[in-house]
């Protein structure tokens, strides 16, 4: 018996089920099992063996089967079942099963091929759970990126657009929450475009956010409104009646998505907004336009209270139908005022696009201006500003028609007066410019502030001219009367005490003692160094009015004004265009703010200087101004010198300190506007759309033709980027250190910003969507955009690529032809 088994030992050495079918391998055992049925009959019974046999192998074969099937599946929790199955199947479980059916198995018996098999189909197992675990910690992963400190508002917006995981776009939706107000903002655009043109599960993740913020702010509730209507215009008529954007557009401006009236608990998005007086401490009486608002809009709503938010929120409400009714109709219209100052600032353009002359266009300017000064103040504001205030006063005659061939853009300055929430704050008194320049006495000034008798009849008096129902006049004048410097109460002297400078000198009781070395040092400095100033062009009537310093300015217009006493008192300046599709204005703000915070946190010192956009449709909107800036065709015309000589005049000789200050200025703007005119494809760079400010930067303006499109689509200036001799004379020639430096600044700042083209790239990609515009013409957009980053390039060949650049762009003969036919046909120098 025991040499029986010596036998079988090299059998089960040889390993065969390894290469053979458990079907083979099941013959081949029961052949051996049969040879030695006569010498071991006591040992192992042929039946009983071969039944335990084909019980393993059977257990085998499902296990096998079951671990195919989970490779095929996602759920987890059958995964884990067939797991389970695999880690229970081992080598002592085998053995186990064949002693239950009868069979004694020593270590030589044929039954250890059946186990070295199961052993090897276990290793599927475990990579198939090994699989899964490596899929979960991708997950985890993913989840421990959203909750780092890493995560910002940019990471967001790239895996919203990216990500078609509805779970990862539901989760990135209520992550803006948690962003600050004035991040998401930024992305504003993005976010609205990718609610209209993207899949209906990215729509569902923003929506929320954008639906509770238009419930906190009516300057947000507009501008997504705005927003909506400028991206749904690309959209076929037909289908754009119908799409999510112009829906959440009409739900946004039907002013349904007021404040909640029960204070609940949200996310630490933001603190709520104060909510004013309550209903009992309301004293304000309705004017006329409150009532004309009211009825033009819905016969329903009746404002019986001047406070802009619903009801104070800790207020406890009736659930009765009543007093649900009772507080629907106490609530005002929150958009319309806004809505239609802005409407008529649209309309004034539109109509002196249809002046032939400058002159005239200007003239008919003030004209407009004066009579839209009749319904301020109000509860309006320009929504370029970066604090609240109401606006209380348009100076008139100082505003100007911009340079434009064929539209009219304006510039005009603004009087505000700032306030803690231009919501609920309440609208100062409206003091009339012909009654405090005719009163004599102080006494008599309290009495300047229209009562409400002399509102209602000023306001019938004044034509309609807008149509607009005078829907934003004031619409909130309470008891608020004007403020009087202290001591005045009974002194007779004369109105230009309420000036700044005169109160000042009043308050102060003591006289002001100037020595004469202070004198003299003024004088001094005022010879050595006075900016030019540029004389009248009918043809040019804004140069004069670029040109004169800020601060002047607005000492001047505090001066002459009637709110110019009050402490909160601020000049703001806007420019209204009409006719133009700022839509691509916009996304090269966003890039250039990106570059900016992006050469920031790299700490490369390039200036670049973006100005707000503000799109009101696909051709209207606003624009922040430069102040202290002219355009060099303006400093060419007016001066008639070269670009060194000017900076010369302006700033003094090579070796003064204003003059190398002004020069580091230069050289630093350029270098980083060059980058910018190379990344994006800057064209129409004639000298009308490069300003220079007081300083000394340059600013580049005007950037209707990027990317993909160009003047009549011709491609005609074919340069990286405009660098003109002039420009290289001012840095100090080829051979300067200015020059070497600015090439320095170039290459620094191109690294800088290939280090995180990512954040560039997407601001672009996502405005792709859906779009028409002219700077997304061609299929091949986003590709070149990203190519002229460089990635695989070394620095090496970078700073090669950069004197390329430099050189082709300072003898690119398409620059200089550009330039004189800028000149032949539009007069630019």
């Amino acid at each position: 018996m025991g040499d029986a088994v010596a036998e079988l030992a090299p059998v089960d050495s040889l390993d065969c089920s390894e290469s053979l079918s458990p079907q083979v391998s099941s013959e081949l055992q029961h052949s051996c099992i049969s040879e030695i049925d006569g010498e071991v009959p006591a040992i192992i019974d042929p039946e009983v063996a071969k039944k335990a046999c084909e019980d393993v192998l059977e257990k085998v074969k499902l296990m096998h089967t079951a671990v195919i099937d989970s490779e095929d599946q996602v759920d987890c929790s059958e995964m884990k079942n067939v797991s389970w199955t695999g880690s229970e199947l081992t080598k002592g479980d085998i053995m186990h099963d064949a002693r239950s059916a009868g069979v004694e198995i020593s270590s030589g018996m044929p039954a250890k091929i059946e186990e070295e098999e199961c052993l090897m189909d276990l290793n599927t197992v475990k990579t198939a759970r090994r699989r899964q675990k490596n899929n979960s910690a991708k997950q985890s992963w993913l989840l421990r990126l959203f909750e780092s400190k890493l995560f910002d508002i940019s990471m967001a917006i790239s895996y919203l657009y990216k990500s078609k995981e509805p779970g990862v776009q539901a989760y990135i939706g209520n992550r803006l929450f948690y962003f600050r107000n004035e991040d998401v903002d930024f992305y504003l655009p993005q976010l609205l475009n990718m609610y209209i043109h993207m899949d209906e599960d990215v729509g569902d993740a923003i929506k929320p956010y954008i639906v509770h913020r238009c419930r906190q702010s009516i300057n947000f509730s507009l501008q997504c409104a705005w927003l909506l209507g400028a991206y749904s215009s690309d959209m076929h008529i037909s289908t754009q009646r119908h799409s999510r954007g112009t829906k959440l557009r009409k739900l946004i401006l039907s002013d349904e998505l007021k404040p909640a009236v029960k204070k609940k608990e949200l996310p630490p998005l933001c603190s709520a907004v104060d909510t004013g007086l309550s209903p009992s401490k309301r004293t304000h009486q309705r004017s006329k336009s409150d009532a004309t608002v009211s009825i033009s809009l819905s016969s329903s709503l009746k404002r019986t209270a001047s406070n802009p938010k619903v009801e104070n929120e800790d207020e406890e409400l009736s659930s009765s139908s009543e007093s649900l009714e009772r507080l629907f109709v106490s609530q005002p219209v929150r958009l319309a005022p806004e809505k239609e100052f802005i409407k008529s600032l649209m309309g004034i353009g539109k109509r002196l696009a249809t002046m032939p002359t400058k002159e005239q266009k200007t003239q008919r300017l003030i004209s407009e201006l004066s009579l839209l000064n009749h319904k301020l103040p109000a509860r309006v504001w320009l929504p370029t500003a970066s604090f609240d205030h109401h606006v209380a006063r348009v100076p008139h005659t100082q505003a100007v028609v911009l340079n434009s061939k064929d539209k009219a853009p304006y510039l005009i300055y603004v009087e505000v007066l700032e306030c803690e929430n231009f919501e609920t704050s309440p609208v100062p008194v409206r003091i009339p410019e012909t009654r405090i320049r005719s009163t004599r006495s102080v006494e008599n000034l309290p009495e300047c502030g229209i009562t409400h008798e002399q509102r209602a009849s000023s306001f019938t008096t004044v034509p309609n001219y807008d149509n607009d129902d005078e829907a934003w006049s004031v619409d909130d004048i309470g008891e608020l009367q004007v403020e009087l410097p202290e001591g005045h109460t009974n002194s007779c002297d004369n109105i230009s005490q309420f000036s700044v400078d005169s109160i000042t000198s009043q308050e102060s009781k003591e006289p002001v003692f100037i020595a004469a070395g202070d004198i003299r040092r003024r004088l001094s400095e005022q010879l050595a160094h006075t900016p030019t100033t540029f004389r009248r062009d009918p043809e040019d009537p804004s140069a004069v009015a670029l040109k004169e310093p800020w601060q002047e300015k607005v000492r001047r217009i505090r001066e002459g004004s009637p709110y110019g006493h009050l402490p909160n008192w601020r000049l703001l300046s806007v420019i209204v265009k009409c006719g133009d599709d700022l839509r691509q204005e916009l996304l090269a703000y966003q890039v250039l703010k990106q570059l900016q915070a992006i050469w920031e946190q790299e700490r490369v010192p390039l200036w670049i200087k973006p100005y707000k956009i503000l799109v009101i449709s696909s051709d209207s909107g606003m624009i922040e101004p430069v102040v202290n800036a002219v355009s060099i065709h303006q400093v060419k015309k007016q001066s008639s010198l070269l670009l060194l000589d000017y900076f010369l005049q302006e700033h003094g000789n090579y070796t003064t300190e204003a003059f190398l200050t002004a020069q580091r200025n230069f050289v630093q703007s350029c270098a980083g506007y060059c980058l910018v005119c190379y990344l994006l494809q800057v064209k129409d760079r004639h000298n009308g759309n490069i300003l220079l400010d007081s300083e000394g930067h340059i600013i580049h303006i005007d950037f209707g033709f990027i990317l993909s499109s160009s003047p009549r689509n011709l491609g005609f200036e074919t340069s990286a980027f405009k660098l003109t001799t002039e420009f290289v004379d001012v840095m100090g020639g080829l051979d300067g250190d200015m020059f070497n430096y600015y090439k320095m600044l170039m290459l620094q700042g191109l690294i800088a910003a290939r280090k995180h083209m990512d954040r560039v790239v997407q601001i672009v990609e996502i405005m792709q969507q859906g779009s028409q515009l002219p700077c997304f013409h061609g299929s091949s957009t986003i590709r070149n955009l990203k190519e002229r980053f460089h990635m695989s390039m070394t620095e090496e060949q970078l700073q090669m690529l950069v004197d390329q650049m430099v050189d082709g762009s300072m003898r690119s003969i398409t620059t200089k032809l550009y330039d004189g036919f800028q000149y032949l046909t539009n007069g630019i120098m």
